[in-house]
């Protein structure tokens, strides 16, 4: 058959749902072969944005997202997405079409060496330069993509390929176990959680995957210890427990930083280095077990005593069970940390000045959602005080992006996350710079049916730099723009546009919002007035509780 046919079969071999992206001349035959397969081409407006939703999509199924894409422009548009997609651990195969490779008729027209740009960032990049190699690529390239730990792959199949014919076969998707670790290394393990005086759990990006949260909570609950998370961790273990600290989303001089300064063990669950960690070495001699799928990177701040290495989850049954708790362990410091941290998160929670304080908002959409309801953030400063305030009670209910970091991702990845969880409410966080970069997605939300909350922190500037340009002493330059108006630009994509003057207004649209059909988007005037007075002062407080 055509190679192109045998391609797309090959996608349908993997349990591919959509391809997202926008095709060009170099895919016609692709196309072709798509049409009456069982996967569901989603167009989109950007290519960016479609490399955001396919990174989604491997971030709440585990099976790779898949997006699509022209040469040249539109491939290079996949760049970001790709990084995005690499740091931050989440499956996704990115295709993309080229000229003819046997005979050239355009000379260099729209031709860049793709493969070699994606290669830095990716877990596997190659042209497809015969038929016969298409399905053994395809299924090297999930395994890649979805193996830990997992990363975006790119392939790219070349137009006059993509027409030849090929009797290549389909390769059997064949799973396996993870391997476990060895029983020395939990047995040293155990030996040192038994020793330590003041033991510590963190819960690490790594550690967000299937049954993990299970065998934490059942640690947590036998041996007593108190636990934290990075903001990529969030979730994994319901944040209403009882034992839970908070979420590192600063990188020192938080409240919980205390307990961090205090514990001479901390159990490290699925450190990743794209998250730096929240403490250091170096400075207080504390012990660390780190506990993943691979061994430690080491580095002058993170060079644990013990690597437990193997299947987390498969460990950390293995901790629970080998254990034993001593009942004379005083876990007191911990529980006023946990009391100081509660204190100082809730201050500004029922505070109803206008513009909204991000605290405030955070306890709004908390009280309005339920748990399996979805929150996403793009990037910018509110992304702190959600990290920190806002409580998960499940696993990939706060989507947020701690490794790239990058603008742009929030709506994309909202509207990923309703076309895979269509009973929950999501509600799609954006400050007024980010929501502008992939903002002609809302076509795409509202040509998708979606039922989505888009809310828009408006301050007219780069918030983030210039809490950053204040707090180290620069003078305010260059990050102050001007905004559309939000309520008619939502509307003219065929979207409900909102835009509150009082705080309880805020509360009776979102409220609607939340309960109607369609896509509407909140123009939410922002007060980051404390940023400064709160977050700039962790220092001092801390201490005080030390």
């Amino acid at each position: 058959m055509k190679t192109s046919d045998l391609f797309v079969k090959a996608l349908e071999n993997e349990g591919v749902e959509y391809i997202f992206g926008i095709p060009g001349e170099e895919n016609l035959d692709f196309l072709d072969s798509l049409q009456g397969s069982s996967i569901q081409l989603v167009l989109t407006r950007h290519e960016q944005a479609a490399g955001f939703m396919a990174a989604t999509y491997g971030r709440l199924t585990g099976k790779p997202g898949v997006c699509l894409s022209t040469l040249g422009p539109g491939a290079t548009n996949f760049v970001t997405a790709a990084a995005y997609a690499q740091l931050g651990a989440m499956p996704m195969v990115m295709l993309a079409g080229q000229k003819p490779i046997r005979k050239s008729k355009q000379g260099r027209f729209q031709i860049v060496d793709v493969v070699g740009l994606m290669k830095p960032i990716t877990k596997y990049s190659e042209q497809i330069v015969d038929g016969n190699n298409v399905t053994s690529m395809v299924r090297d390239s999930f395994r890649l993509a979805m193996e830990e730990r997992p990363g975006a792959v790119y392939l790219e199949l070349p137009e006059d390929i993509a027409e030849e014919e090929t009797d290549a076969t389909i390769f059997e998707v064949v799973g396996h176990r993870r391997p476990t670790a060895d029983s020395q290394s939990i047995d040293q393990a155990v030996a040192m959680i038994e020793a330590a005086e003041r033991p510590l759990l963190l819960v690490g990006a790594g550690a967000n995957r299937k049954r993990t949260g299970d065998a934490l909570r059942e640690f947590i609950d036998k041996t007593g210890i108190y636990f934290f998370n990075t903001q990529l961790g969030k979730g994994v273990v319901d944040e209403r427990h009882d034992k839970f600290i908070g979420t590192a989303a600063l990188s020192s001089d938080d409240f919980l930083h205390c307990a961090i300064e205090r514990a001479d063990l901390i159990i490290n669950v699925g450190h990743d280095v794209i998250e730096k960690p929240p403490f250091f070495m170096e400075e207080d001699g504390k012990k660390v077990i780190h506990v993943n799928f691979f061994a430690a990177q080491i580095d002058d701040v993170y060079f644990p005593q013990l690597n437990v290495v193997g299947d987390i989850s498969s460990s950390i049954a293995s901790l629970a069970e080998r254990v034993n708790v001593s009942p004379d362990r005083d876990f007191s410091f911990f529980k006023r940390v946990q009391s100081e941290v509660d204190s100082r998160i809730t201050k500004y929670f029922e505070d109803e000045r206008f513009p909204m304080l991000p605290q405030r908002l955070v306890k709004v959409l908390r009280d309005e959602l339920d748990a399996k309801d979805i929150v996403t953030l793009d990037n910018g400063v509110y992304k702190i005080w959600f990290a920190r305030n806002y409580k998960c009670y499940e696993p990939n209910t706060m989507l947020l992006d701690n490794a790239l970091a990058t603008m742009g991702a929030g709506l994309p990845s909202a509207m990923m996350a309703k076309q895979l969880n269509p009973e929950s409410k999501v509600v799609s966080i954006n400050g007024d710079g980010g929501f502008m970069m992939n903002s002609q997605e809302l076509e795409t939300a509202v040509r998708m049916d979606l039922d989505l909350v888009v809310i828009i922190l408006n301050d007219s500037a780069y918030g983030m730099i210039k809490w950053k340009q204040e707090g180290m002493g620069f003078n305010n330059y260059g990050l102050d723009f001007n905004n559309p108006d939000f309520v008619q630009y939502a509307e003219s994509f065929g979207a409900h546009g909102y835009r509150p003057e009082s705080h309880d207004e805020f509360q009776t649209m979102l409220t609607t919002a939340l309960n109607s059909k369609g896509v509407h988007l909140i123009d939410l005037p922002i007060d980051y007035s404390l940023n400064h007075s709160i977050l700039n002062v962790l220092i001092k407080e801390a201490a005080c509780i030390i």
